[in-house]
C-alpha cells in the first residue's frame, strides 16, 4: 500500500512541475498546497490516516491552485496584449470609443 502512495505522491509532483509557471500560478500551487494539506491532514485524522491524508490533500489542492492561477496568468496576458494592440478606451484597435 505505502508503495502505491509513494507512486501515486511522484507522479503528482511530476504533473505540477509541468503545469503553469506565471506568477499567479505559482502563488495558486503553494496556497492550495497549504490549504489542501491542512483539509486533507483533518479529514485524515478522522480515519486516523492524517500524513496520507495530508500529502494526497497537498498533491491536489496544489495542482487546483496551479489550474487556477494560470487561468489568471492567461487572462492578464490577453487584457495586456489587448490593451498593447490599441484596444481599450479610445484607442484605435477597435475598442470602446475607436475610429
Amino acid at each position: 500500500m505505502k508503495r502505491t502512495q509513494y507512486s501515486l505522491l511522484a507522479a503528482l509532483t511530476v504533473g505540477l512541475a509541468s503545469c503553469s509557471s506565471g506568477p499567479n500560478a505559482q502563488t495558486g500551487t503553494v496556497l492550495g498546497a497549504l490549504g489542501g494539506a491542512a483539509a486533507g491532514g483533518i479529514i485524515g485524522h478522522q480515519s486516523g490516516r492524517g500524513l496520507e491524508g495530508a500529502a494526497i490533500g497537498a498533491g491536489l489542492g496544489g495542482l487546483g491552485g496551479n489550474m487556477i492561477g494560470g487561468a489568471q496568468d492567461q487572462r492578464n496576458y490577453e487584457r495586456r496584449e489587448y490593451y498593447r494592440r490599441g484596444g481599450g478606451y479610445g484607442g484605435y484597435g477597435g475598442g470602446y470609443g475607436g475610429y
